[in-house]
């Protein structure tokens, strides 16, 4: 969540520091995705990692890095393309149910 005077970049590098460790260099949007039935919008943003550790926090129980067929493997479909579309050079904007992709 942002803090009322808070860009949506210094956000991001807040968010990450504090849930993983990590600091960041925001490098662009990466999309934008709704919970359906939560009513949750998450806008997603592509980093770059400049310095610290990957540490769990109170909202990060386990902070690592993942191949992309680990990313498939752990993580729900919801999430997982969150990550696979960070790679593309275009944003891209997606709704979910909270655990699936829905098809519009």
């Amino acid at each position: 969540m942002l803090e009322l005077a808070e860009t949506f970049e210094d956000g991001v590098r807040r968010e990450v520091l504090e849930e993983t460790g990590i600091s960041v260099d925001v490098q662009r949007l990466a999309g934008v995705y709704k919970n359906m039935s939560g009513g949750i919008v998450a806008l997603v943003f592509r980093c770059r990692p400049l310095t610290g550790s990957a540490q769990p926090s109170d909202e990060a129980a386990v902070v690592r890095w993942l191949t992309l067929s680990e990313v498939a493997d752990l993580m729900d479909p919801a999430h997982a393309v969150r990550i696979t579309d960070a790679r593309l050079d275009t944003p891209t904007s997606r709704a979910h149910d909270g655990m699936h992709v829905l098809t519009v």
